[in-house]
């Protein structure tokens, strides 16, 4: 293994959950506001895959307009939580680059861009959308949890020289979600059907589940993973 942590912002303080054998395939899952990779790295402990690596990074810490400035941890600025309101177009493209460079630092130490999952949820998934459909390489899969399409308006142009146009996406929703509603997932799903494959946009929505995760929602997340990552 080569490659140096250093070089790439988000991977020196991110929580990493090692394979317990030789690693084939990498999961990049990135945490919602406020959140940290630490949660999320828990849970991929509980479903992992022996021959996976999973990547929990942890977003920077910055004002955050939604929340009357407040400095947290979040991948970009957020103004409004509705299809309509105004974008943090820089601090998003930012934070996609941020993204992308993990991506290309697991590429260079030997994990081809077919073995890799980028994901998150809430804030998290809606970067990992986004970076996928602008992405020059070739992904295995994205994961979007309680999430929307950034820059939504923007597509399906922004996805034009795209390699994604046949990645397989699984979208989960909790129908009681009342920070992101159901609704905008059902919305995002049907544009991102009109951007890649359409038959491989997976929308699972779960009742009762609110803007969390349930059992039901992980044991579909690896189902998913072990569906793009087989064991080799």
């Amino acid at each position: 293994m080569c490659g140096n942590n250093m070089s790439v912002p988000l991977l020196t303080e991110a929580v990493t959950v090692s394979g317990s054998e030789r690693e084939t395939a990498v999961v990049i899952f990135l945490h919602g506001l406020g959140d940290s990779g630490h949660g999320w790295a828990d849970a991929m402990s509980a479903i992992r895959l022996p021959y996976v690596k999973y990547i929990c990074p942890h977003a920077p810490r910055i004002p955050v307009t939604l929340n009357m400035k407040l400095v947290m941890p979040s991948w970009f600025d957020l103004m409004g939580l509705s299809p309509e309101s105004p974008e943090d177009e820089p601090g998003i493209k930012k934070a996609s680059e941020n993204l992308k460079a993990i991506i290309d630092h697991e590429i260079k130490n030997g994990i081809p861009a077919n073995r890799i999952i980028i994901g998150g949820f809430s804030q998290g998934g809606a970067l990992s959308l986004y970076t996928a459909l602008t992405s020059q390489h070739k992904l295995a899969g994205v994961l979007a949890l309680s999430c929307w399409l950034p820059l939504h308006k923007t597509f399906p142009q922004a996805a034009s020289n795209t390699a994604n146009k046949d990645i397989a996406i699984l979208q989960c929703h909790g129908e009681m979600d009342p920070m992101i509603p159901v609704q905008i997932g059902a919305l995002t799903s049907e544009k991102l059907k009109c951007v890649v494959n359409p038959q491989r946009v997976i929308f699972k929505t779960y009742p009762g589940m609110m803007h969390n995760s349930c059992p039901q929602e992980m044991a579909a997340v690896r189902e998913f993973i072990e569906k793009q990552l087989p064991r080799i």
